[in-house]
């Protein structure tokens, strides 16, 4: 009989994509994996290896924007999921979200045994209840790539040997060109991605400041590639129309221009991504590219960075109100990221891609303590070294 899994996580795309590796140590022992996700995850699920099957469905209890609870969609989803017969499924949460309304939707629903971390009684509800090894506990906050991977160990299913555990996203990827243009299309590897937008305005950067980097980008004769979400074309247009009043080098503009494959072909062929704590950062840790990460401390740097060892840290880590998970930043002058210099990211921009030939030193979390954290410059494939193309051009099955 063929072990079907399900793994839910039901979050933000940027959620989604860190729990990529998790869900390949699932596919890895499963002969088919299905991946519960809210609608902000689902371009995210589309684009991870090893998942045969997309579910959504938006979470009264932990969407950001999240619907009425009802009883007839709730029942929609049992029975949903009761069709997917699954001996075993895994509950990726978040240290401050609880799986155990998760667990009671599976449990009716008929899944044989699930797992996740709980730091609430979960009674019947839970098979494997796991508490994170007390060396991760002592080491201080746990990478949320580490702590999925450790629960997915705990239910069964390690990562496979020759997976690093590194993010990884499907390939091929949609070309990029016909979005950059001749002119940037040209310079893939050597132009700059700028992503001004958050979906927290308590984690962005002032627009006027990546106006300025993107000038100076643009002057020094670097081609920069402006990103952003449907709303957030105005942004992206005023960051643009900066960099091009002074630009010894092309500027493209592709604010609400693409879906999230498509920006991550943009994003492959770049040199560097400069972005907030957002989604499309992690999006360039998948596809291998350094990352220079504006990060504003409302969450830990230590679980919430992008995952990768080509990445400049920037803003206060060890500001007095970090941890705040603020939406919008209630101190005058956002002192934890408003200080950073367009200068201060220039400077950063050269250390991450100071040597893009270097080998990969293994994925690891960032050190986030101070003003300013490095990560080692190390190389990061898009995917493993050594591991043949068709196994990530090509994951088991298509996500329908």
């Amino acid at each position: 009989m063929s072990r079907r899994a399900l793994v839910v996580r039901l979050d933000s795309a940027g959620d989604v994509l860190l729990a990529g590796p998790a869900v390949r140590a699932v596919a890895a022992g499963a002969d088919h994996v299905t991946l519960l996700v809210g609608p902000r995850g689902e371009q995210a699920a589309r684009l991870l290896p090893g998942v045969d099957e997309v579910v959504v469905w938006p979470c009264p209890w932990i969407d950001a924007t999240p619907p009425p609870a009802r009883r007839a969609d709730v029942d929609a989803i049992v029975d949903r999921l009761a069709r997917g017969r699954y001996q075993d499924a895994l509950i990726l949460t978040s240290f401050h979200q609880s799986p155990l309304p998760t667990a009671l939707l599976l449990r009716l629903a008929g899944v044989r045994r699930i797992a996740a971390v709980s730091e609430d009684y979960p009674g019947t509800l839970l098979d494997v209840r796991h508490r994170l090894d007390e060396t991760e506990r002592h080491s201080g906050p746990l990478h949320e790539v580490r702590r999925a991977l450790s629960t997915a160990a705990a239910l069964g299913y390690p990562l496979p040997v020759g997976d690093d555990g590194r993010l990884a996203v499907r390939w091929p990827l949609p070309d990029p060109a016909p979005l950059l243009g001749a002119a940037i299309a040209r310079a893939v590897g050597r132009y700059v991605v700028l992503h001004p937008g958050a979906s927290v305005p308590a984690r962005a950067w002032p627009a006027r400041r990546f106006a300025v980097l993107a000038g100076a980008l643009a002057e020094g004769g670097r081609p920069v590639v402006v990103t952003g979400g449907p709303g957030e074309a105005r942004l992206t247009a005023a960051v643009s129309v900066t960099g091009r009043v002074r630009a010894n080098a092309p500027v493209r503009d592709l604010g609400g221009r693409t879906d999230l494959a498509a920006l991550a072909g943009v994003l492959a062929g770049a040199a560097v991504v400069v972005s907030g704590n957002t989604g499309p950062a992690h999006l360039a840790a998948a596809v291998g590219v350094p990352v220079v990460s504006l990060f504003a401390p409302t969450v830990p740097a230590e679980r919430w960075a992008p995952y990768t060892d080509r990445l400049a840290l920037l803003g206060n880590q060890a500001i007095e109100c970090a941890g705040c998970r603020a939406r919008g930043c209630p101190v005058p002058g956002h002192p934890c990221l408003d200080p950073v210099s367009p200068a201060a990211v220039l400077a950063a921009i050269d250390r991450v891609t100071a040597d893009p030939a270097a080998p990969g030193g293994g994925a690891v979390p960032p050190a986030a303590a101070g003003a300013t954290a490095m990560a080692a410059a190390a190389g990061v494939a898009a995917r493993p070294s050594g591991a043949p193309a068709a196994r990530w051009s090509s994951a088991r099955g298509s996500a329908t």
